[in-house]
């Protein structure tokens, strides 16, 4: 009498993965996700596409716990699109698109991140989205807080929505990260990088969702005196400009805000067509460590 072993019909089959686990954090935006790896992500085109679906719906994701490597975190980040380098911040050599933005001791003094505001807008096509690894951080204080600005656009009166309809802004880096450097370094800064123009209520190219589109770079509106908004002269200036900064201002409500307090190795990714964010500035003398992939962006409309 012989014995058969069992017959083997093909090779033991892959372990089955589960639906991403994602906890939102507030009622309007951000979203925590378990059970994930970003160096998974950048080689699983349906983890990816399930990451990338989350990111739409809750506007900024963070995750913990991903000790990935800087060629992990840029090809995951790749898999949105082309990154850039930062003009004035120092990326890591070899890993071009990771901005390093270390600040110690010897950091200089520039305050450009505790402001809410959108990444480069000063560019004609702002980055698409970031993906920001927390390196080491203070045992307290370096939260960041994003806001959602479809949010603020959508609460706004009724009768400040018909009054923005159609008007646009101009958005400078010379106004921001140049003014902390000498006068022929900003000027210079400024013939490389030109004020942009940009819409001040975008239309988000995935979701089609409005979104206000003004932050701490936006200088001044561009086609404001009209006839329908300037009777003489007393309209044009102060009243663009508390315009421009009553719109400003909605990023600072509480309601259209998410707070993370990072550690180490935390991961957040957020959509930047649609958010802005604020790096609190309270932890000196304390070392902060991020580094951060930027996405190439399209021009707003």
């Amino acid at each position: 009498m012989t014995s058969s072993a069992p017959t083997r019909t093909g090779a033991a089959c892959a372990p089955t993965r589960g639906p991403i686990q994602a906890e939102p954090l507030t009622c309007t935006i951000g979203a925590e996700l378990r059970g994930v790896s970003l160096a998974d992500a950048a080689r699983d085109h349906a983890l990816f596409a399930e990451i990338r679906a989350l990111l739409l719906k809750h506007r900024v994701l963070f995750l913990r716990d991903q000790d990935v490597t800087r060629a992990d975190h840029v090809a995951f980040a790749r898999r949105f699109g082309d990154l850039e380098d930062h003009p004035v911040a120092a990326s890591d050599p070899d890993h071009p698109g990771l901005v390093r933005i270390y600040k110690d001791l010897d950091s200089p003094p520039e305050h450009y991140e505790n402001a809410y505001h959108c990444d480069a807008t000063w560019r004609e096509a702002p980055p698409m989205g970031c993906v920001l690894r927390c390196i080491a951080t203070p045992e307290v204080g370096g939260d960041t807080i994003w806001v959602n600005m479809v949010e603020a656009y959508s609460r706004l009166p009724e009768h400040i929505k018909q009054q923005i309809a159609g008007l646009r802004a101009s958005h400078s880096i010379e106004a921001t990260f140049g003014a902390a450097l000498p006068i022929s370094k900003r000027r210079a800064l400024k013939i490389s990088y030109p004020d942009a123009e940009h819409p001040v209520v975008r239309t988000h190219p995935e979701t089609g969702e409005k979104v206000l589109f003004v932050n701490s770079t936006t200088t001044h509106f561009v086609n404001f005196h009209t006839p329908d908004n300037v009777r003489v002269g007393q309209d044009f200036a102060p009243g663009a400009s508390q315009l421009l900064s009553y719109l400003i201002s909605q990023a600072a409500i509480p309601e259209y805000q998410v707070r993370f307090r990072w550690r180490k190795n935390s991961v957040a990714i957020w959509d930047n067509r649609c958010t802005q964010h604020y790096a609190v500035q309270d932890y000196w003398p304390a070392v902060r460590k991020m580094e951060r992939a930027t996405i190439i962006g399209d021009q707003p409309c």
